[in-house]
């Protein structure tokens, strides 16, 4: 994790300069992680929570109870966080993570910012392995209004390259679609997920980009560079698998000193050098177990040393 490293001494800019605190809350535990907000408008925790696994632990996994995922939801609000990251295409069978948010969370709190994002589509396995076309978009982003039960959404990433690497094809037109829903008043702030940096640059030539949404966690640093460069300009960086998942699974056994001197567990110290390594990084770990929740949310008040982040790069 040498890029962790760089980071820490490298992530200043504009990012620094956002509305970011380290407060202490006994009662709401995620306020621990800081505050970042996105857009410049859309205050948050920085640390938040993700749906995709409420459905399901896995795509091809069997289906969760819907009730488990109401009473991670509502666990996870009272713990502070309140910025939950979700997907229209996050669904098994009959249970859907945008709705379970609207039976968990509706009538919505004040300062709860809701994210989504649209580009894949289920395939015949019923797993998002197809992507829509510009012409599509509308009517996803439609499919989340109604399944959140809101007049507009908050973030909504396009999300690039269904489950593929990033790069590789262009995003302008599907980008100035969404571009279009934004100035309808459809969307308040727009997102790019599984890019590279040519991606960003083409998606900035059209419209703001407020957040970026890609793989990362402290043995996946091959975005260092992407960023640096979201730090820079006071660009959200929005890891997903920040526990690992997908094709690069976190090495559990290079974290294990750190947790003991810190009395945490790996997945928390895999967190903390997350929000220990940019101001502008808001990890969004999901789980469909309460107590996975609590442990993920103890990460927000671990604090990294030095030598710490050194021990885990080498």
């Amino acid at each position: 994790m040498a890029a962790t490293c760089q980071l820490l001494a490298a992530a200043t800019g504009p990012g620094q300069a956002m509305s970011m605190t380290n407060t202490t809350n006994t009662s709401q535990p995620a306020a621990a992680s800081g505050t970042f907000a996105i857009g410049g408008d859309l205050p948050v925790a920085r640390l938040g929570f993700g749906t995709m696994r409420l459905p399901t632990g896995t795509f091809t996994g069997p289906v969760r109870d819907p009730e488990d995922g109401i009473a991670v939801l509502r666990r996870a609000v009272e713990l502070g966080v309140n910025h939950i990251d979700t997907a229209s295409f996050y669904r098994r069978g009959d249970v859907v993570a945008n709705e379970l948010v609207r039976r968990a969370l509706a009538p919505y709190p004040a300062g709860l910012v809701i994210a989504t994002k649209v580009g894949p589509m289920l395939g015949p396995d019923g797993t998002p392995t197809l992507q829509a076309t510009p012409g599509q978009l509308r009517g996803l982003v439609e499919d989340n209004l109604r399944e959140l039960d809101v007049d507009h959404l908050d973030l909504v990433y396009l999300r690039v390259g269904a489950r593929n690497p990033a790069g590789g094809e262009p995003i302008a037109e599907r980008f100035a679609a969404l571009a279009k829903l934004r100035a309808d008043g459809l969307i308040r702030h727009l997102g790019v997920s599984n890019v590279d940096a040519a991606q960003l640059a083409e998606a900035r030539a059209i419209a703001p980009v407020a957040a970026v949404q890609n793989t990362f966690h402290v043995h996946a640093t091959a975005d260092a560079a992407l960023l640096a460069e979201c730090a820079r300009s006071g660009t959200a960086f929005v890891p997903f698998f920040p526990l690992g998942g997908g094709l690069e699974p976190i090495d559990t056994t290079r974290l294990e000193k750190t947790a003991a001197r810190h009395g945490a567990t790996v997945q928390q110290v895999a967190l903390a050098a997350l929000l220990a390594a940019s101001p502008v990084m808001l990890p969004i770990p999901g789980t469909g177990s309460l107590a996975h929740l609590a442990e993920n949310v103890g990460a927000a008040s671990v604090r990294l040393t030095p030598e710490d982040i050194a021990s885990l790069a080498g």
